[in-house]
């Protein structure tokens, strides 16, 4: 069963991508016409467009990381000169690309004045066969900017006329005449111009060539356009291979641009190796002389210091007192800490009570102050001893009192003596290192004189050793210079223009036309609002829907037994699927099916009319009644007489079959017309008459059709809603609206209309053009479809 669904799935995505197609296919011919009007177009472009040839150059760049060669700095590199200046592959790149080396091409290959010549109706660049050529000597500061137009107009073999295409207010041409010699100096307002025959010459001439456009270009401009089609790329990460690449209308200028180009780079690298190197020999020469004259002036001066101070080796002896000096000032420290402690311990004992014990671990000395603490600990310690067992008051307890008050006066005594001598032998030693540090002074004054000397000596001996090597080195680098590139391969330009690319534009001239028709298509569909087909409605009602009339040739002719046209057999469709909605219970009253639709023109009365006949011909007695009385219009269809329904309802003593007409041309159709356009439509159909000539009609007829007012614009159609077995809904497709739909949608759902469906008039059917409903459709070619 899951495989049946998704084969039923398959089935309906193949279906409407078939759909989706054929809402294209039908319009085959406007596909086909785009396409060649694409392809003409691609044509008349590649012919009437500039062809522009590359050509390509390959050179190996010296690269320090990636070949190694001698710089021009490289002399000073072990002092850091130029360490950032070496010549590496991103930098020679750039120079390649740079504005000035491209100018330098363009001024060498005089590339700023153009010689262009006209021939079927397009104007060339003559640069390869040029049958004169430009100078301009003397060339002014306004030469850069100048943008003019000149022809030149050959008179004879000798002598040209120049004429100014450029419209200035000053004249280009200083000169009055216009009629000028080969090799004449001509004077403009940028410098004096020659103008000389070529080799291509006699050619040009003897072919009857008369005219020759000189165009003078912004320097600047023409050398930003000659950098953006300049290409300059390695050819490997891991190589110094560098590929360079140019474009123009001209193979042959193209290549010589790029030839030149390197040429010009190589002889500038090496003009600034050359220039460098000499101003390095030129500095080393000067700096050499003045150097020899200080390195003597220094040597004198370490002899005359010597002399002078008596010195022999000043580091041993200032050794010595450095030594001595050091070992006076830790015995220094050692005295003053000494003398803190014994201070402390004076100002202890000051403060202490006959319980408190003194430290005794805190003096060096072990003579008589360390003994008296010792013993004046060992009574406090037995006082507080014999306290644990008696009072202060204890005689033992005073006695200890009157023995730890006099050790301590003792202690103190011996203290203070132990201070005295501490602060003597602190000045002592002071004084002694007071000497040596006298004597320390003098040293680093007589060592720093003479480090400055000595220093000096060695520095000029060193930078004269230094200048003597690099002079030499200098002086190789001068005679080695080599080019910083070599040239692998030379210009060589494509035989095939690089653009426009004649596959790619017809292939653009293809897509074109395909595109062009396809987004024409595709919008019209997309900002349609009107529906066109039974897709339209599906998903946005629920109203049943019985069948699509497609528009017919002929509208007027109702269908007849033997009709095969699609509009016909939709019909017969219709009727069929009428069947399934009517009520098949009620024998002996006919089938009463209404027929409206949201607006006039949408078709209903050509679906009455016609449903009406196709249940004739099944041998069904039939009636027609025409119920929109305020635009009847079953006239258009069938003759009728003016009177009808309108008249039977107005009057109170006629008979209904007396209005009754049948038509002639089928056995069982019988035709109620609307009558008399009446003033009170709702007044007329709210009559009691009406459902009593619906109950009377029913009992002779099998099936009855209605062809009733729109539903949208007056309430009539309701008013005789109840009388229906069957509402037959006309859309229009290509007429109303999408939005429209909700009408329809809330009639169903409020069932104002009973067992309602729809009938979509006037479809398109595939390979036909519709001229709108009620107008005559004819077949036509597809020239006249397009012209249309």
């Amino acid at each position: 069963m899951k495989e049946f669904y998704n084969d039923v799935e398959d089935d309906a995505e193949d279906l409407d991508l078939k759909q989706q197609l054929e809402k294209y296919l039908v319009h085959w011919r406007w596909f086909l016409l785009s396409i060649i009007i694409g392809l003409l177009l691609a044509f008349l472009y590649l012919r009437f467009s500039t062809a522009y040839y590359e050509a390509s150059t390959t050179i190996l760049v010296k690269d320090e990381k990636k070949g190694g060669m001698l710089s021009e700095l490289s002399v000073f590199s072990d002092l850091g000169l130029g360490s950032s200046m070496k010549s590496n592959l991103d930098n020679e790149i750039e120079i390649l690309k740079s504005r000035t080396l491209v100018e330098s091409t363009i001024l060498k290959l005089n590339l700023n004045v153009a010689l262009l010549h006209e021939k079927n109706f397009i104007e060339r660049d003559i640069y390869d066969e040029a049958p004169i050529e430009i100078h301009f000597v003397n060339k002014m500061q306004s030469f850069r900017e100048a943008n003019i137009n000149l022809n030149c107009e050959l008179r004879t073999a000798e002598t040209f006329l120049l004429v100014e295409k450029t419209e200035n207010k000053e004249s280009f041409i200083e000169s009055p005449k216009k009629e000028f010699r080969f090799g004449e100096k001509i004077f403009t307002k940028i410098g004096t111009l020659v103008v000389n025959k070529t080799s291509f010459f006699s050619d040009f001439y003897s072919n009857g060539e008369k005219s020759i456009s000189i165009l003078i270009k912004p320097l600047d401009d023409l050398t930003e356009d000659f950098r953006k089609k300049l290409k300059v790329e390695p050819i490997s990460k891991t190589s110094s291979v560098v590929s360079i690449s140019v474009s123009d209308p001209v193979a042959k200028k193209a290549e010589e641009f790029l030839n030149n180009m390197v040429e010009i780079y190589n002889e500038s690298a090496k003009q600034d190796k050359n220039f460098i190197s000499e101003n390095t020999s030129n500095f080393i020469a000067n700096r050499l002389a003045l150097i020899t004259q200080e390195l003597d002036g220094v040597e004198q001066n370490v002899e005359s210091f010597k002399k002078s101070n008596r010195l022999t080796d000043i580091e041993s002896d200032a050794k010595l007192y450095v030594e001595s000096s050091n070992e006076y000032d830790k015995k220094g420290v050692e005295t003053e800490i000494q003398l803190n402690i014994v201070s402390s311990l004076l100002d202890f004992i000051k403060k202490s009570s006959n319980s408190d014990l003194l430290p005794s671990n805190l003096i060096l000395d072990k003579g008589d102050a360390s003994n008296l603490i010792s013993s004046y600990n060992q009574l406090v310690l037995d006082r507080n001893r014999v306290l644990k067992s008696a009072t202060n008051e204890n005689p033992a307890v005073v006695k200890l009192d009157q023995q730890i008050s006099s050790l301590k006066l003792n202690v103190a005594e011996s203290l203070n003596r132990m201070q005295s001598n501490l602060q003597i032998q602190n000045r002592d030693l002071k004084t002694k290192e007071g000497v040596l540090n006298s004597k320390i002074g003098k040293i680093p004054v007589q060592e720093r004189q003479f480090r400055v000397i000595a220093r000096q000596q060695k520095v000029k001996e060193e930078l004269y050793l230094y200048l003597l090597q690099k002079r030499e080195e200098a002086a190789i680098s001068l005679a080695a210079t080599e080019p910083n590139a070599r040239i692998i391969d030379t210009a060589k330009a494509e035989k095939n223009p690089v653009s426009p690319k004649k596959k790619i534009i017809y292939l653009a001239g293809i897509l074109f036309g395909i595109l062009f028709p396809l987004g024409i298509i595709y919008a019209d569909d997309l900002l349609n609002s009107k529906i066109k087909s039974r897709d339209d409605l599906e998903g946005k009602t629920q109203i049943p829907f019985i069948g699509d009339v497609p528009n017919c040739e002929h509208v007027s002719e109702l269908i007849q037994p033997n009709s095969r046209s699609s509009s016909a057999e939709a019909l017969r469709i219709v009727r069929t699927n009428l069947g399934f909605m009517l009520n098949k219970d009620e024998v002996g009253k006919a089938k009463t099916i209404f027929v409206t639709s949201t607006f006039a023109s949408e078709g209903k009365t050509f679906i009455s009319t016609n449903l009406a006949a196709s249940f004739a011909l099944l041998e069904e007695k039939v009636l027609l009644i025409g119920m929109d009385i305020r635009s009847p219009k079953l006239n258009e269809y069938i003759n009728l007489p003016s009177e009808g329904l309108t008249n039977y309802l107005s009057s109170s003593n006629k008979e209904i079959g007396d209005y009754i007409v049948k038509h002639d041309k089928y056995e069982n159709f019988y035709i109620l017309p609307g009558g008399i356009v009446p003033p009170n439509p709702p007044e007329l159909l709210t009559n009691k008459k009406v459902d009593q000539l619906f109950e009377k009609l029913k009992a002779e007829y099998d099936y009855i059709i209605v062809d009733t007012a729109p539903v949208s614009l007056v309430t009539d159609t309701l008013l005789i809603a109840k009388n229906a077995d069957t509402f037959v809904y006309v859309m229009r497709a290509r007429f109303l609206e999408k939005r429209m739909i909700s009408i329809a949608n809330r009639f169903f759902r409020d069932k104002k209309l009973p067992n309602m469906c729809i009938v979509l008039n006037d479809t398109n059917p595939k390979g036909m053009y519709s001229y709108g409903y009620g107008e005559k459709l004819e077949k036509r070619g597809w020239l006249k479809k397009i012209i249309s």
